[in-house]
């Protein structure tokens, strides 16, 4: 489970308040009944009285008794045993939920990226409710949303149904289900205790997409990929993080909602990556009341443009330096982190209607959003010299290599191909390719140059693997060897 160190004082004493409320209003006002002096008669009343009075509580005590019961099938326990960089193991156990999708037939297990990052297929194994223990086929993940999907071939289980995170309100009851400290088919209660929470730093990974549900039902460490349910039973997000001091429950927890969750789920099913849009600006994450006011902004609201990249929709729209684009397709942008996630969740090639500040009036822009992959090939900053290029559809920085770095290597002076200088995090080829193999091959296609290996994934791009052809030098021996590139399995450990 993410633990964002941050301390919010928790909520969750609210729910205990209600419910202590609602007892005090069902109790017969004209009976005082003290303990010390109950005798077998008067016990024997209030036994009768319980169980044939009705109550606000103990409806809403029964209501919450069939959610857990209609939801609770569909939770599963996931342990995933991986390989750590100094070759020993570890361990990492988490949480998901089955569902099923519109774009792929069959049931998946939908949980966080971060819990099987790394780990072969073949080392996750997922504990059904009723004890049956099975492994996936296939596993998708999407790390910027830090959403994970596992098909399972499996058809004899319980399936729970997606709701609408858009339409909870703060102060709505939610259950959070899942495997805290390994403890399968846990339920909490609690509140949504805010909405829209961005700016979270979730360990090393950039989680691009974030725009979370905060939940003063507990959470904790093995709860992530579980679900978080409304009051009608349907899953409303994934619980993701927690905000802790004492690396337990605080009263802060995090979910991922399910608008979110489920498009991404899709778009994994559907083309195995999740297309993201971009328009080509660098946004100023400091932008603040005193920027606010030079701009005579009466508030830090929006977000401010401090860089556009040529040849992008940006540029082609006219954006300029110092805009604060305060409306982007009819939505009213809260910060720098909310247009991020509001252009890269909308669909490629849309045109989209912006309102900009500039020169202390509103402008309007019409802008066309193109695919964030593209952009980067035409729009970034080169790399610098040295550095290698990077090859994003493989997860790689690999850099041409010459007689010179080929001799330095162990390799024949004559050798050609792509260095292989970085294996990316959650690339899906980490564990197969290291730091310092030759990319000779790319299916039967030799790459010595980077547009021997543009055409190469070109030719390849239909094919769900690919073979690629390593050149590798360990303890003084040199030897080929065969890698099957699987372009959408689960990243494995290095």
């Amino acid at each position: 489970m993410r633990q964002p160190s941050a301390l919010i004082l928790s909520a969750g004493t609210l729910i205990a308040g209600m419910m202590i409320g609602a007892a005090l209003v069902w109790l017969p006002v004209h009976r005082t009944v003290h303990a010390q002096n109950l005798d077998g008669a008067t016990s024997e009343r209030i036994y009768h009285e319980l169980s044939t009075q009705g109550s606000s509580l103990q409806d809403g005590s029964t209501l919450l008794a069939k959610i857990a019961a209609v939801t609770t099938p569909s939770v599963v326990h996931i342990q995933c045993e991986r390989r750590t960089q100094g070759r020993g193991k570890e361990e990492e156990t988490g949480s998901g939920v089955i569902l099923t999708s519109s774009k792929a037939s069959g049931f998946f297990v939908v949980t966080n990226c971060h819990v099987v990052d790394k780990t072969p297929v073949d080392s996750i194994s997922i504990s059904l409710n009723d004890g049956r223990v099975v492994q996936p086929e296939r596993v998708f993940t999407d790390a910027e949303s830090d959403i994970a999907v596992l098909k399972i071939g499996t058809t004899n289980v319980t399936a729970a149904k997606w709701g609408d995170s858009r339409k909870v309100e703060i102060g709505h009851m939610v259950l959070a289900m899942g495997s805290p400290f390994g403890l399968s088919r846990s339920v909490t209660l609690g509140i949504i205790s805010a909405r829209g929470r961005r700016k979270l730093q979730l360990g090393q990974t950039e989680v691009i997409n974030q725009d979370f549900l905060q939940t003063d039902a507990a959470i904790n460490p093995g709860n992530s990929g579980g679900p978080l349910i409304d009051l009608q039973g349907r899953v409303i997000g994934i619980n993701t993080a927690i905000a802790t001091s004492s690396g337990g429950n605080d009263g802060i927890g995090f979910s991922i909602p399910s608008y979110l969750a489920q498009r991404v789920m899709d778009q994994l099913l559907e083309y195995g990556v999740v297309p993201r849009a971009w328009i080509g600006v660098k946004l100023d994450e400091h932008f603040d009341i005193k920027v606010a006011s030079r701009l005579k902004l009466d508030r830090a609201m929006g977000a401010r443009v401090n860089k556009i990249y040529e040849n992008s929709p940006a540029s082609r729209a006219g954006l300029q330096l110092d805009d604060v684009v305060l409306n982007f397709d009819g939505f009213d942008v809260q910060d720098h982190d909310h247009l991020i996630n509001l252009v890269s969740l909308s669909p490629i090639g849309k045109q989209i209607r912006m309102a900009v500040w500039r020169g202390q009036r509103k402008v309007s822009l019409s802008i066309v959003l193109a695919d964030r992959n593209d952009l980067r090939k035409t729009s970034e900053a080169p790399v610098q010299q040295g550095r290698g290029v990077p090859v994003r559809p493989m997860g790689l920085i690999v850099h041409p290599l010459d007689g010179d770095l080929a001799e330095q290597l162990g390799h024949q002076r004559t050798s050609r191909g792509l260095l292989v200088m970085k294996v990316e995090r959650g690339s899906t080829l980490s564990g197969d390719l290291q730091t310092y193999d030759v990319l000779e091959a790319v299916g039967r296609t030799p790459v010595a140059t980077l547009d021997d290996l543009s055409q190469a994934l070109e030719e390849n791009s239909h094919s769900e693997s690919v073979i690629l052809r390593i050149h590798r030098t360990a303890q003084s021996e040199a030897k080929n060897q065969l890698v099957i590139w699987h372009k959408w399995i689960a990243a494995r450990p290095q």
